[in-house]
């Protein structure tokens, strides 16, 4: 039944042409709503919070920095035995001399359904509507037309004819994600996304028509019990935009810190292709995570970094409703 449903949304999906690059972060599951969609909701509880920051190439004059947040909740339909979940997400992203800066705003909505009657089989499908907002400071920027032979002159003419420095589109997204659950520390999830539904027009310059390619993620991961207290959990994004891939494949080892206060202690080992090495640490406290991370920058651009690539930390605090007790009434399964 799973490969069933795998191929309809596959087929889907691969109709639409793969046609800028996204933000993008090492600890993928560390920003859920950046990953998918279909992440709306997907966790054991009611409410959700998560806040990520990356700085990127601080050897360079002028370091990136990006910070994601987003919250969710869940509406429980008793009388449809459905659940429905809602979502919001911030993102910023700033970088270069001309303070290039983004600014993300989207609303996301998911609906899971039971493959299963035992819920050992789920499946979720989120959407989610952006309004974006891409801006440059122009007066920051230097221009080889500038330069006179001598020597930098301000005044000279740059023969850049902008025909705006700030833009706003909307940006349309979807995905299904599944998971299949052998027992509470023992499961495979799986996501398959499409952002840029619209491929949105986004560009500076009157008469063009430059578009944001769409791009087409694959997102598997899973949690499996190698010792009484060691968790695995290897996974791995693939990512297509445009003549552009992205490949972060790795794994973290958990361990039992304090079965009583349920604390987990991770480290991980990633790497990005042609890239970057990436360093993984975390602490997993009942239903809070904090995550950190280091590039080692490997690609050719070395030279400039000095091997620093990106920091990252991220935190995620999952709330729960105090549920009233009702006896032999089976629970079910932890979802993510």
């Amino acid at each position: 039944m799973l490969f069933r449903y795998l191929f309809k949304y596959v087929v889907l999906f691969l109709s639409f042409s793969a046609m800028s690059q996204d933000i993008h972060f090492s600890q993928y599951n560390g920003s859920l709503l950046n990953l998918s969609p279909a992440m709306t909701g997907f966790f054991d509880g009611d409410y959700r919070l998560n806040g990520l920051f990356r700085t990127q190439w601080q050897a360079v004059p002028v370091p990136y920095t990006t910070v994601s947040m987003s919250a969710e909740g869940k509406i429980y339909s008793q009388k449809l035995k459905k659940q429905f979940s809602y979502g919001i997400l911030f993102n910023n992203d700033k970088a270069g001399d001309a303070i290039y800066t983004l600014n993300q705003f989207y609303l996301n909505g998911s609906y899971l359904h039971k493959l299963k009657k035992d819920s050992s089989l789920i499946m979720n499908v989120g959407f989610s509507l952006g309004y974006i907002n891409n801006a440059f400071n122009y007066q920051r920027m230097t221009f080889d037309a500038q330069f006179d032979g001598l020597q930098y002159n301000s005044n000279a003419p740059t023969n850049e004819n902008f025909y705006r420095t700030s833009l706003h589109y909307w940006d349309i997204n979807t995905g299904v994600a599944f998971k299949y659950t052998f027992h509470q520390k023992f499961y495979f999830v799986y996501s398959f996304n499409l952002f840029h539904l619209n491929s949105p027009v986004v560009t500076y310059y009157a008469n063009t028509s430059s578009r944001i390619d769409r791009k087409l993620t694959n997102y598997l991961m899973m949690q499996y019990p190698i010792h009484q207290k060691i968790l695995l959990l290897p996974e791995i994004l693939l990512s297509f935009q445009g003549k552009y891939k992205e490949i972060l494949p790795g794994a973290q080892l958990s361990y039992l810190i304090n079965n009583l206060e349920d604390i987990y202690g991770r480290v991980g080992l990633y790497m990005r292709a042609r890239d970057a090495v990436v360093l993984r640490i975390g602490l997993d406290y009942q239903t809070t995570f904090l995550g950190m991370s280091y590039d080692i920058n490997t690609s050719k651009f070395v030279a400039a970094t000095n091997s620093r690539g990106g920091f990252e930390m991220y935190v995620i605090h999952i709330l729960k409703k105090k549920k009233n007790f009702i006896p032999k009434k089976k629970p079910c399964p932890v979802f993510l």
